[in-house]
């Protein structure tokens, strides 16, 4: 896949939102383009994570694996980023994913963000602006359900 049309995809994700091109090119540039064949493993459970990934095309199926079954949880189609908070922090995969059709991503590495975020002071602000919102957003959304659960 061409570096344009790399630069293209990324910009269509929510967290990449206020990246200037230049930014998207260096983000597009330390990516790894793979084409993954339906039903091959991307991560699994509890895995190390070291880097997200963009659905460039198909679908990935995020799962549990219980008593050697899959149980699935999830779906990602494209244009959809798994595991972003590994391009910030040290954490481990929380679920399985594998593809559930012929799919192609876009693997996206710590190192090659937090350059743009060490560079790009502005981002690393809008970025830490959005997190906020997103976690704020999912406390109202517990706290919506929480009653349910505490009969």
């Amino acid at each position: 896949m061409a570096l344009d049309d790399d630069v293209r995809i990324l910009s269509r994700v929510g967290l990449f939102e206020g990246f200037t091109p230049e930014q998207l090119r260096l983000l597009a540039f330390g990516a790894e383009t793979t084409a993954l064949p339906a039903e091959r493993k991307l991560y699994r459970e509890d895995d190390e994570a070291d880097s997200a990934y963009v659905v460039v095309a198909g679908r990935i199926v995020f799962y549990r694996e219980a008593d050697g079954a899959h149980v699935p949880i999830g779906f990602a189609e494209a244009g959809s980023i798994l595991g972003e908070l590994a391009l910030i922090a040290d954490t481990r995969r929380l679920t399985s994913a594998s593809a559930a059709v012929d799919s192609e991503i876009l693997r996206l590495n710590r190192k090659m963000f937090r350059r743009i975020l060490e560079e790009y002071p502005d981002i690393a602000v809008q970025l830490h602006q959005r997190i906020a919102d997103e976690l704020q957003a999912l406390i109202e959304r517990i706290e919506q359900v929480a009653p349910r659960f505490a009969e």
